[in-house]
């Protein structure tokens, strides 16, 4: 029995190594829309979950661990940018506010399933101008759930956090570990 990553994210990689380096990377290719009922509040939980799953399906003997992770402001998703344009927008929006990052995880083996989330509130600097752009010519925002990187360049824009760092991250890694320890139990 291994363990899985169903996530090319090397911020995730890297954090999953803190508890172990015996796993292997294996994306999950799943469509991420979200169905309408859905609450954005619920949305990186039930990716988590989905991404498990799928993963799983290919590898039942082992143990997957899906996640996801959502940037949210007014109550609205804000994905990964992809383009500069879209960083601007992203990055006037969370100006000086505060704005709420979710992230899900699911363990998967076979057809049992495990998933929590955490919420963390991130509270941003108001950002002049040149700041903004002085960030995105950095073209850290473009691959990035809200548009930054709270780890690399993104740490500038961050005033204060309420709650688990490594969430925003990509990754609660304590309560992983602590979930990993207790499905590898059942």
């Amino acid at each position: 029995m291994g363990l899985i990553l169903a996530s090319a994210s090397p911020r995730r990689q890297e954090l999953l190594r803190l508890i172990t380096n015996d796993f292997i990377v294996f994306p999950a290719a799943v469509d991420e829309s979200l169905p309408p009922a859905l609450s954005v509040d619920n949305a990186a939980q039930y990716l988590a979950r989905k991404k498990a799953a799928a993963v799983s399906s290919a590898f039942p003997d082992d143990i997957v661990l899906g996640s996801d992770t959502t940037v949210i402001i007014d109550h609205t998703i804000l994905g990964k940018p992809g383009t500069p344009e879209r960083a601007e927008e992203m990055m006037r929006r969370l100006s000086g506010k505060t704005h709420t990052v979710i992230t899900g995880v699911a363990l998967a083996k076979g057809k049992e399933m495990l998933s929590f989330q955490t919420s963390t509130d991130v509270t941003f600097y108001p950002l002049t101008e040149k700041q903004i752009q002085d960030y995105i010519a950095t073209n850290e925002p473009m691959d990035k759930a809200g548009g930054y990187g709270i780890q690399g360049y993104g740490a500038l824009l961050v005033q204060k956090i309420c709650g688990d760092f490594y969430s925003v991250v990509g990754l609660p890694i304590a309560e992983t570990a602590r979930a990993l320890e207790k499905f590898q139990k059942q």
